[in-house]
């Protein structure tokens, strides 16, 4: 897979295009607005996670540059 953050950006705008559909009624709307519930829990996923990935790069560069070691084992 290669997807990047600008796929999930388009991803979310496509969705809020299609909740901006005037002609959505009923159970149509119903489904479209768990689709996108379900769609945001995800990006919130994928953006957490892009989130730690970035701190312990972050981390792993403040090591290098500044001296410290990282534990090989973390406490819980």
């Amino acid at each position: 897979m290669k997807n990047k953050m600008s796929d999930l950006r388009n991803h979310l705008f496509v969705q809020m295009e299609r909740l901006n559909d005037e002609g959505l009624a009923g159970k149509r709307l119903l489904n479209e607005i768990k689709r996108a519930q379900a769609l945001t829990h995800l990006a919130r996923e994928i953006i957490a996670s892009s989130g730690l990935v970035l701190k312990g790069r972050i981390a792993v560069d403040n090591s290098i540059s500044g001296g410290f070691v990282l534990p090989s084992t973390l406490d819980a």
